[in-house]
Formats: C-alpha cells, structure tokens, sequence
C-alpha cells in the first residue's frame, strides 16, 4: 500500500471515529435534556407542587440545547404557566415571546400553533384575571401572527384561524374592560376576515360571523343602543349556526331577551332567555345561572304565571344557592305576597341586587306586582282611603299609591276618581249608556237561548 493510500485510510478511520464520538455526546446531551425535562414535570405532579425548583429544572433543558428544539418550546410553554401562577407576568411575558420565536423555525406550525393556544387558553382562564397582562399575550400573538395570515391559502389556514381566535379572545377582554372604541376596530378587522373568499368552507365561516355578531351584540347592549343591536340580532338569527359553540348561540339569546326587555316585549324576553339557558346549559357554562334569574325576572314582568321551574331542564337548579332567592321572589310574586316579596329583596342584595341588569328591572317588577295587590284591594270597595292603600301596600309614599291608580284608571282596568286633595279612591259605576247596552246583549242573549230550545222540541215532537 502506498504512503497516500495508508494517508487517506487513516483520515478515513479517523473521521468515522470523531463521528461516533458526537453522535454519542449528542445522545448524552439529548438525555440530559429529557431527563431535565421530566423531573420539571414530576416535580409539578406531587399533591403540593414545587414550582421553583421545577423552574430551575426547565431553566436546565434551555441552558442544554445548543440550538433551540422542541424541547426548549415544551420548557418554554411550561415555564410561562408557571411564572403566571406564581403572579410574575412580566417574566412570563419575557418567556412566551421568546415562546413565539420557536415557533418560526424549532417546531412544526401545527405544534407551534397548539402551544400558543393552550397558553392563551390558560392565561385567559386563570383564577386572578390581570386585563393589562391579558392584552399584551394577546396583542404581542397578533403580531406574530400577522405575517403567517396573509399568506396563500392552503398554507396559511391554521394561522389564520389562530388570529381569529386570538381576536376574538382580545375582543372578549376589550368588553370586559369596556374599551368600546378599541373592540369596535377589533369587530371590523373580523368582520373583514369573514368576508375574504378564501376564510374557510361555508359552514366555518358561519360560525365565525355568529362569534363576531356575539361580540357585536354584547357591546351594543351594554351601550343600550338598542336600534343597533337589532340589527345584528336579526342578522344573527337568520345566520345558520352551523358548529356554533352552544356558549356563542347562548350569548345571541341572552342579549336578545335583553333587546326585548328594554322594549318591554317580556314574553319575547321570555322566550329568548329560555333558549339562552339552554344553550349555556349544553356548553356547560356558570352563566346558565345568571341567565336563568333573568328569565324567572321576565316571567314575571309578563305576569306569568307559570312557574319556570317546573320546565325539565330549570328544575334541578332551584335549589341552587344562587337561585334560591329568585325561587322564593317567584313564590311571592304569584302568591301577590307583597310584604314577603320585598322582604326576599332587602335580605338578599349580594344575589339578586348586585346584578345591574337585574337592578334596572326591579321597579318594573315591584310596580307590577304592587298593581296586581292593589287590584285585589280595592276590587269590593266603593271609596277607599289611599293612605290605607299605602299601608297595605307596605308603606309606600302616597304619590306612589295616585301613579299607581292612575295607571289602572288609563288601561281601563278599573274605572274610579282619585280625590287627591281628601285621600280618596272613588270607584265609579259604568256609564248608563254602558248599562242599558249591557241589559240589551243580555236579553238579546236570552231570547236566542229560547228561540233554539222552542225549535229544538218542535223538532223533536215534545
């Protein structure tokens, strides 16, 4: 063999040989990495979790990896939730757009786009809600995501739903914080995105534009601007659901009992408040309980009195501690128990009077049923004192008492004189032109009653 041959033979051997000993430091490294990893998340497993040294372990798999991996996406995905638990959001903020630029090149789109949207989805759900902290995760994601929406259509797909949800999770916020004039600019970003060709298939893009009227709706009935909001509510309706997530069609129908109530429509109220239960009900939502009060408030300005907790679907909550104080208005309500029915309010503020919504409607709902007892009241009577009324009516203002008779006196349903100057109610007889047609009916009623029996017998031979 030749000086050059045995040269390149031994450069041969040599090469193999250092290849082996990095594919074999790189298994070690890779290991290590693995092992760094997963005593992070046993450490997180036991009944009392040890977060820091868990963060120390996952701060290890970074400081490991020469180049970043999936391994330090996964690291970075569990260090940012648990600098969030533990209340440092500007370290997690640190961590997840270091996060976000894994996701360009470390990981695949669709492990990248998963991560982001647990991580949203845990931010978004946390026990302690910080809005500022809130928006920037979902401010800083927009912006990550901004490139990859525009790009083709079959490459850009889960992307672009990823914004969306992102938005429509920021837009969620915005009307959590009331920051109408920043969610109306989110709304129309959505809505223009709905209506580009290439979105997605019909039936997606359905369900999208119904997310986006629930945000719609929901700002304009916190803004009570009620010729808006019935636009997009129709708008919504004629909408086919599609895959709608039961807890948007429950949002639809809890604004539109809302819209309804405002126009004092309480059966409408009724109805739509049912169908939002419902739907919050299916999703499994802890604002079933709150829609469920609104609809035991509507069936009562309605002057209902069907009990909604005889429905199958309202009966096992009307033991609910929540509900309980709406269960026993309803039982005082359609008992006309006046005294006990403003006594269920006054003990129960924190559950009934807490609720602006609620709140807006109880002078509607204590005039009602206070017109409902004075009817009973004054129906045997010729003249009454209204100060009795007053008494009777739990001791309220006596120009309270004159509105209250006005308004039966105006809807015709009793016909009387208020005598305000000696506290007085003069119930009047009808007019005797009234009278005399009253006689003639009933006389022409009985002589119709006779005519047929005269025939009936000759008819019949008796």
């Amino acid at each position: 063999m030749s000086g050059s041959e045995e040269e390149e033979q031994y450069d041969f051997d040599y090469s193999d040989e250092d290849e082996d000993m990095e594919n074999a430091e790189a298994a070690d490294l890779h290991v290590q990495i693995e092992n760094a990893y997963y005593s992070a998340k046993q450490l997180l497993e036991g009944e009392a979790p040890r977060r820091e040294e868990a963060l120390e372990a996952l701060g290890q798999v970074l400081a490991l990896q020469g180049e970043r991996s999936d391994w330090g996406f996964k690291a970075l995905k569990r260090t940012v939730k648990l600098l969030f638990e533990l209340q440092r959001h500007d370290e997690a903020m640190r961590r997840y757009e270091e996060l976000l630029g894994y996701t360009k090149t470390a990981v695949t789109r669709n492990e990248g786009e998963k991560g982001i949207n647990s991580i949203l989805d845990f931010v978004s759900t946390a026990t302690s809600k910080n809005w500022e902290i809130l928006q920037r995760f979902y401010e800083t994601t927009l912006e990550t995501l901004k490139e990859a929406r525009n790009e083709v259509r079959g490459q850009g797909e889960e992307s672009r739903r990823l914004w969306f949800k992102t938005s429509v999770k920021l837009g969620n916020l915005l009307y959590e914080i009331g920051d109408f004039s920043r969610l109306s600019k989110i709304i129309k970003e959505l809505l223009a995105s709905c209506s580009e060709e290439d979105t997605d298939d019909g039936v997606r893009k359905n369900s999208q534009l119904l997310e986006v009227y629930a945000l719609q709706i929901q700002m304009y009935t916190a803004q009570k601007d009620n010729k808006k909001l019935v636009s997009i509510y129709e708008k919504a309706l004629r909408t086919k659901s599609g895959v709608a997530h039961p807890k948007i069609i429950g949002v639809i129908h809890e604004c539109g009992g809302k819209m309804y109530m405002m126009q004092r429509e309480w059966d409408k109220a009724r109805s739509d408040f049912f169908s939002g239960f419902k739907s919050y009900d299916e999703a499994g939502e802890p604002r079933r309980l709150q829609c469920l009060k609104y609809l035991v408030l509507a069936n009562m300005l309605s002057e209902s009195q069907v009990n909604v907790f005889d429905s199958q679907e309202a009966k096992p909550y009307e033991n609910d501690k929540e509900i309980v104080a709406m269960t026993k208005l309803t039982d005082a309500f359609l008992h006309d128990e006046i005294k006990t029915f403003e006594q269920v309010l006054n003990r129960n503020q924190e559950a009934i009077m807490d609720d602006p919504f609620i709140k807006d409607s109880i002078d509607s709902l204590l005039r009602t049923i206070r017109s409902k007892v004075l009817l009973k009241i004054v129906k045997p009577y010729r003249t009454m004192d209204t100060q009795y009324i007053a008494r009777e009516l739990n001791g309220i203002p006596l120009s309270e008492v004159e509105s209250l008779l006005s308004a039966l006196v105006l809807d015709k349903k009793i016909e009387a004189r208020i005598d305000q100057v000696h506290h007085t109610l003069v119930l009047l007889d009808r007019k005797p032109k009234e009278k005399f047609q009253t006689s003639i009916e009933g006389w022409c009623d009985a002589l119709e009653k006779f005519h047929s029996l005269t025939v009936d017998r000759i008819g019949t031979g008796m």
